[in-house]
Formats: structure tokens, sequence, C-alpha cells
């Protein structure tokens, strides 16, 4: 069970800082609204600038966590519950505009490797 634990934090750690940093200020098709980059996204929720500089550092650190976290496990429970909320809120978020389920998927499917990290320790 530890393999399986260690390969969704490396997804999700993956997947956090690819978005974060990577793809930050470009168009995807999961972005919430007809938002092209981040910042337009976090306008489109009607959240204020501050809450995407936030949100975005609790992410990189939960990621950098999630990797430190497969020789320090103590890191793993707390990161992976502050992830299950911030998805949460990020799946609002789409509820909230309106978007499709499709572009909320990722941030299910993260809600869900969180959970299962949490599951799994």
């Amino acid at each position: 069970m530890d393999i399986l634990r260690h390969v969704f934090q490396v997804i999700i750690a993956v997947g956090l800082l690819n978005v974060w940093l990577l793809r930050l200020g470009k168009k995807t098709p999961y972005r919430g609204g007809g938002a092209q980059s981040m910042r337009e996204e976090f306008e489109v929720y009607g959240l204020p600038a501050f809450m995407m500089y936030l949100i975005g550092a609790l992410k990189v650190i939960i990621a950098l966590s999630m990797i430190a976290g497969i020789w320090l496990q103590p890191l793993v429970g707390p990161s992976a519950a502050l992830l299950i909320l911030l998805m949460l809120g990020a799946f609002s978020m789409h509820i909230k505009v309106k978007d499709p389920l499709a572009k909320a998927t990722p941030s299910l499917l993260m809600l869900a490797m969180a959970i299962a990290v949490i599951l799994l320790a």
C-alpha cells in the first residue's frame, strides 16, 4: 500500500507543480468560465488577486510536502487534508460559475487522490 500512496503523492505533486509553475499564465481546457490564465480564472470566480498567490503558495508547499513525505511521512496527512479543502473549494468555484463537469475533473481527481493518500496512510 505504501507504493500506491507514494504513486498518488508523486502524481499530486507533479500535477500541482505543473499547474502553478509551468501553466500559470497559459490557457487550458480546465480554466473556469472563459479564463485564459490563472489570474483571469480567479477573476471569473470573483476572488481577490491575493487569493491566487495564497492558494498558489499553499499548493506548491503541498506538492513539495508530498514529495518530501515519501521519506518524512508525518508531512503527508496534513498536506493531503489541506489539499482536500482546497479541491473542495476549487470544485465549488466551478459550480459557482456553472462550468461543465469536464472543467472540474482535475479538481475531483486531485480530491480523490488526496483522500486515497489519507486512507492509505
